[in-house]
């Protein structure tokens, strides 16, 4: 098993590391390694380990079970728009509605430049408690409360983009212009990671919210750069969104009509929300879609403190249906159990993760 061991705090800043208001202009083609906290992203080309990568891929997968590893983490504790919705008709909010306002809810933090609005929350907590304002303080605190965590998940510790520990579990693919499939793809970030480390194929991104496509990957920052390399040399060289082929599908993945026609087919947080008599479709997504021997991507929410205070803390916010958060050896459970071998597991910042082929059945 190898730990990257959390880097020491000067380690978090580049020697040319630099604080920006508002989205960067595009980085110069030779700015591998700067190190940059803009106002809504951190930017982080610095090639080096990431800050935390803990391998698993020795894990002798077939041995573990249920009784051995237990059961995830479900999340429970439910927006109250979702509570009220469910308690005047009666009956539970639509998948598809509560995934609208989850992209909503989630977009509405990345457009956001945080020391701004920090600022603002701070202004209108002082206008409300001068006033006697209760109503208007309690608004204000909770808008402190959500923007002090996201400031510390997203722009402190880079834990929702992670680039370092995505690519330290991306790496050594055997492909070549690969062609990717992103089901459930929000804003498409990972396959724009993985477009640039295996350049010069075609990526399709699925998602059924139309928000997703025009906002959270149609606004996607245009100056937000890409570690990956140039084919033509084999050399490390920054990609940017507009310079990858990639089409947008906003569709419901049961309707898809490709055939097995893709060398990688990866899902960010896709498999938790299904519950265990609906696992074995969610795998059977990313079957359908792969090449004999091709790769399929997985990452699931990691079951940790952190990670549960989250979704207590931001409840409101993002709770609109069925989570589960788990630890790498249930995820590589369940992924065994739906005839697929895991070739390579980590633990990154906010996720596990597996790389893993379709088993052959022959064998």
């Amino acid at each position: 098993m190898t730990h990257w061991p959390p880097q020491p705090a000067s380690a978090y800043f580049h020697p040319m590391a630099i604080t920006v208001r508002g989205t960067p202009p595009r980085v110069k083609r030779d700015s591998i390694g700067d190190h940059a906290v803009t106002a809504s992203f951190v930017l982080d080309l610095r090639d080096q380990p990431p800050d935390l990568f803990v391998d698993h891929s020795s894990t002798d997968w077939r041995k573990l079970t249920w009784r051995g590893v237990g059961r995830p983490h479900r999340v429970e504790k439910w927006s109250s728009e979702k509570k009220q919705y469910e308690k005047t008709h009666g009956e539970p909010l639509p998948v598809r509605e509560g995934w609208k306002k989850f992209n909503a809810n989630f977009h509405k933090f990345f457009v956001t430049e945080v020391p701004e609005a920090q600022a603002r929350a701070r202004a209108e907590l002082m206008q409300a408690v001068s006033t006697l304002d209760v109503h208007g303080a309690r608004e204000a605190i909770e808008e402190m409360l959500h923007l002090l965590v996201w400031n510390r998940l997203h722009r402190i510790e880079d834990a929702v983009f992670d680039p370092r520990g995505k690519r330290a579990l991306f790496s050594g693919l055997d492909v070549k212009k690969p062609r990717i499939l992103f089901l459930g793809a929000a804003d498409g970030y990972e396959a724009m990671q993985l477009a640039a480390m295996y350049p010069g194929g075609h990526t399709v991104l699925v998602d059924y919210d139309e928000f997703c496509k025009t906002d959270r990957f149609g606004k996607f920052p245009e100056a937000y750069p890409f570690l990956g390399v140039d084919p033509s040399t084999g050399h490390k060289r920054v990609w940017y969104r507009d310079e990858m082929d990639i089409d947008f599908e906003v569709e419901d993945i049961r309707n898809l009509k490709y055939g097995r026609e893709f060398d990688i087919v990866v899902s960010i947080g896709l498999i938790e929300h299904f519950d265990d008599e609906h696992k074995p479709l969610a795998f059977e997504f990313h079957r359908r879609f792969v090449k004999p021997g091709g790769y399929v991507i997985i990452t699931t929410p990691r079951d940790q403190l952190r990670s549960r205070a989250w979704y207590y803390v931001m409840s409101d916010l993002l709770n609109y249906g069925y989570r589960e958060l788990m630890d790498v050896r249930q995820m590589g459970l369940y992924t065994t159990e739906n005839g697929f071998d895991v070739l390579r597991a980590g633990v990154i910042k906010a996720h596990n993760g597996l790389i893993c082929k379709v088993r052959d059945t022959a064998t």
